[in-house]
């Protein structure tokens, strides 16, 4: 049972600037790794010493962004056949877009998407191309399942979304009836043989964490992110994605401190024991 973490930092069409946040991330692991190998007194961290790879793909020329997307797909594939945890380190949320398409080629997956933005803007200046904002709408072949939880949008029409979503769990609807919509989520992933997360870092609120692009009002706490995940959570969770972190907008890296709590709080979770299946919430 072994970790994959692979930094990617591409950050092209959309969120410049977050190809730093990756490589801020990577090296935050790096820094919970070597702690985890140079301690000396018996903790937890035991639980995944030696059991995490973290590779980085560089972008140091033009010719590196000509084929993004079968080198992503190519870096994701190994861990997620051979069921490893993957921990994918995008610049923008575009990134993670090959980690989508890889998921869709395997087991059946939901993709639990926390993101204050669905990721299909159509609006009258939305680029065409594909983009950060719109890269459901550019996938090669079918994508898995995606249920939204913590966006903002108000105009997008029901009918629109719901041909690209399976659910959609907005901000307010979550502050409303969080009970309720923690166990409609552990009942929506019950069928499917894999779950993956996936962090868009604007579904924070920007009190919690300044470092986003586009911040939106009315956002998620951390707090609340970890208990969707710790609802969900089971031996069938393949992973995380990380995207959208801008560290050049952090504030006395609140941003950075969080992300690396919640990276070395899910190797503790997959590498020690945990449930075979999220239990439902009555």
């Amino acid at each position: 049972m072994h970790t994959t973490a692979i930094c990617f930092p591409f950050d092209l069409f959309g969120g410049g600037g977050t190809a730093a946040g990756a490589l801020a991330l990577a090296d935050a692991l790096r820094d919970i790794l070597a702690d985890s190998r140079r301690e000396t007194v018996r903790t937890r961290a035991l639980s995944y010493r030696g059991k995490v790879r973290l590779r980085e793909l560089a972008f140091e020329t033009v010719e590196a962004y000509h084929d993004w997307r079968t080198s992503a797909r190519s870096a994701a594939r190994p861990a997620l056949r051979k069921r490893q945890f993957l921990l994918w380190l995008s610049g923008n949320h575009l990134g993670v877009l090959p980690v989508y398409e890889e998921l869709a080629a395997g087991a059946d997956t939901v993709v639990v998407q926390f993101d204050a933005h669905l990721d299909i803007q159509n609006f009258a200046d939305s680029t065409t191309e594909a983009s950060h904002g719109n890269f459901l709408l550019h996938a090669r072949g079918p994508l898995p399942a995606v249920i939204n939880v913590g966006c903002r949008d108000l105009l997008l029409r029901r009918e629109y979304v719901r041909r690209h979503y399976r659910r959609v769990f907005p901000a307010g609807e979550w502050e409303a009836r969080r009970v309720e919509v923690l166990g409609e989520l552990v009942e929506a992933c019950l069928p499917a043989a894999r779950v993956f997360f996936d962090l868009d870092c604007d579904v924070f609120d920007q009190a919690f964490f300044p470092a986003v692009a586009h911040p939106v009002p009315f956002g998620l706490r951390p707090a609340d992110v970890l208990a969707v995940m710790d609802a969900l959570w089971s031996d069938r969770v393949a992973g995380l994605a990380v995207s959208e972190f801008d560290p050049g907008r952090d504030r006395d890296d609140r941003g950075l401190a969080t992300l690396a709590w919640l990276l070395e709080y899910l190797l503790l979770k997959r590498h020690e024991r945990s449930p075979k299946s999220p239990r439902r919430i009555k």
